[in-house]
């Protein structure tokens, strides 16, 4: 009977693994396990991979899903902190760059709502982002 040799190594089969964990958010644990479990069953019976080899993925695995869970604490932190800031200039006079207009436009921000993920203020009848406020006065109050 003929055997066939697996061509991946447990570096290649590590680093594809860590590859596909960074560009999607839901590899998971069960996702490792069905991958560790494949190169379990396809590895060569002449040259099988160690256990330390396994173990090493697994803590690859691991500090690459805590990684992508600190990212993502992270950008809601990221998120929590604008919608204060907005917060904080609700009831004041703001000048921001209007979109299409070469002056800048000016208004009292009503309110703050959150996009996308994107922060943006209310004034009148339009939403400025925070990156499109220019001056800030406090309108007498």
């Amino acid at each position: 009977m003929a055997v066939q040799s697996v061509a991946s190594t447990p570096a290649a089969t590590t680093a594809a693994a860590a590859s596909s964990a960074a560009g999607s958010a839901g590899l998971g644990q069960a996702d490792f396990l069905q991958l560790l479990m494949t190169q379990m069953r396809n590895q060569d019976p002449l040259n099988p991979v160690s256990g330390s080899d396994f173990v090493a993925q697994l803590a690859q695995f691991s500090t690459l899903q805590g990684q992508q869970q600190l990212n993502t604490n992270i950008n809601q932190m990221l998120v929590l902190q604008q919608v204060t800031q907005g917060a904080s200039l609700i009831g004041k006079q703001i000048t921001f760059d209007a979109a299409g207009k070469a002056l800048p436009a000016s208004g009292t921000v009503s309110a703050v709502q959150v996009n996308n993920g994107a922060v943006q203020l209310v004034v009148g009848n339009q939403t400025v982002a925070l990156t499109q406020v220019r001056s800030i006065t406090s309108n007498g109050k």
